[in-house]
């Protein structure tokens, strides 16, 4: 199985938010997940918008998950630096 940390979105249209999440790389965007990390909420204030698990992250991480851009950005923002 290929663990890929991505975002699941959820929300309304023109007020989106999403999941940080743990899936199967070949499940579709919205499909079943292995675990939450977190969450990202583009339009709330710069301080609300993106909260998640770093311990969980880094040991998703260790085990061989990779990343997605988005979520790599998101990442380095916090200060978890990902390759």
């Amino acid at each position: 199985m290929s663990a890929r940390i991505r975002l699941k979105k959820f929300g309304t249209k023109k007020r989106p938010y999403y999941r940080i999440v743990v899936m199967d790389k070949r499940e579709p965007r919205d499909g079943k997940t292995i675990e939450e990390l977190g969450y990202y909420h583009p339009i709330e204030a710069e301080d609300k918008q993106i909260e998640f698990n770093a311990e969980k992250a880094k040991a998703w991480l260790e085990k061989g998950a990779t990343v997605t851009d988005t979520v790599r950005k998101i990442f380095n923002k916090k200060n978890l630096a990902v390759k």
